[in-house]
């Protein structure tokens, strides 16, 4: 029985910037982390091509900011560079290898119970905390919808966690279902190798390039969210023009305040619209409704042959599997239950980190205000 004062479990960027937060204060701490590296969804679970599509300035981690010398915008391999230095800096030590199998509140000793497996050794280890930690991240499992006849499909099935590139697929009919930036982004992969994508696309989002998300950004210390989004969707309407003869269309609310009130972000365009716009990537502007071997049908009659389907329908969290009494801080979705901004803290010391949607600028601030949080309940229990 080990007993830290804090449990993390997930060594993502939010469980690492908790962590130096936490040994910032001098508060013990263990991290437990399933697979056998921090970062592993960077690391592993992210196409070839992806880069950072906000600004350095918007995606640094507690206590180390990048440096103004540095790329505005970082690649893949310049992000992996700063984690890597982060956990040297701070002397982040996660436990790797351990898949917690189980959390629960004891309601006698006020403290949570960890169980976790230790894949290496195959042991069982148990901790027990004060406060426990989810900074296992919104991205922990792809989702896949249940389409009526997927099972049946005689060409190749992918989600996008597990795509790397376009280069396997050179000449094959791709479908990719989400058109969120993953969905996006793999469109224009594909097409870049020579295959030959259609994308779907129901329903009506925002599209920005890099640098007006990063102006609207800076513009929202010093004006109105309302403001800022009418001048960069006019902005971004003198840019791309009438997108709506091409199946796309703006939402009636404005980028920001969507971003706020659902947590749901603007496309940011990599190249992909040019694409759209010269026919080189063709938009399914309907949901599927059936499929039948390599056959997908719409639900606009129109029915078309695939090789290939990739699914960027995003992810959805799995902390409710282990945590047993998910509910003082998650809904039934692993979601949190409460709403931003009190969406970081639960009940009875439980906290979730980087669950908000809004990127490593939320994992920055949910870990500080986590660890701070922690802090001061410490030091009046210990008054």
């Amino acid at each position: 029985m080990q007993e830290p004062t804090v449990v993390i479990v997930g060594a993502g960027p939010s469980g690492l910037a908790i962590s130096a937060c936490l040994t910032q204060n001098s508060i013990s701490h263990i991290i437990l982390e399933k697979e056998d590296c921090c970062a592993s969804l960077w690391r592993k679970n992210a196409y070839d091509r992806l880069n950072l599509h906000l600004a350095s300035e918007f995606c640094s981690l507690p206590l180390m900011p990048h440096p103004p010398s540095g790329p505005t915008y970082l690649s893949k391999d310049q992000f992996l560079q700063y984690i890597d230095k982060y956990v040297e800096h701070f002397n982040i030590k996660p436990c790797y290898s351990h898949v917690v199998v189980s959390a629960e509140y004891n309601e006698v000793t006020n403290k949570w119970r960890v169980e976790a497996k230790n894949t290496r050794k195959d042991t069982s280890e148990v901790y027990e905390s004060n406060y426990l930690v989810i900074a296992t991240g919104e991205n922990s499992e792809g989702y896949i919808p249940n389409l009526p006849g997927l099972g049946t499909f005689e060409g190749e099935v992918v989600h996008s966690k597990y795509y790397k590139s376009g280069s396997k697929y050179e000449s094959k009919k791709v479908l990719v279902i989400g058109c969120g930036n993953s969905g996006m982004e793999i469109a224009y992969d594909l097409h870049n190798w020579g295959a030959i994508p259609s994308i779907v696309i129901r329903s009506p989002f925002h599209v920005f390039n890099k640098e007006l998300i990063r102006q609207g950004m800076q513009m929202v210390n010093y004006m109105p969210v309302n403001v800022v989004d009418i001048v960069i969707t006019f902005l971004a309407k003198l840019k791309y023009g009438d997108l709506s003869k091409y199946g796309i269309y703006r939402p009636k609310e404005g980028p920001l305040h969507l971003k706020n009130i659902t947590g749901k972000s603007a496309v940011i365009d990599v190249g992909t619209i040019g694409k759209i716009k010269e026919g080189a990537i063709k938009v399914v502007p309907s949901n599927v409704t059936k499929i039948e071997k390599k056959k997908v049908v719409f639900g606009n009659n129109m029915e078309e042959e695939f090789d290939v389907i990739v699914f960027a329908t995003g992810y959805q969290s799995v902390a409710n599997g282990w945590l047993k009494d998910y509910k003082y801080a998650l809904n039934d979705k692993g979601m949190p239950k409460n709403a931003f901004p009190k969406h970081w803290k639960g009940d009875h010391g439980l906290y979730c980190a980087g669950l908000a949607r809004r990127g490593l600028f939320g994992v920055k601030l949910d870990a500080e205000l986590i660890a701070e949080d922690i802090n001061q309940s410490l030091n009046l229990h210990n008054k």
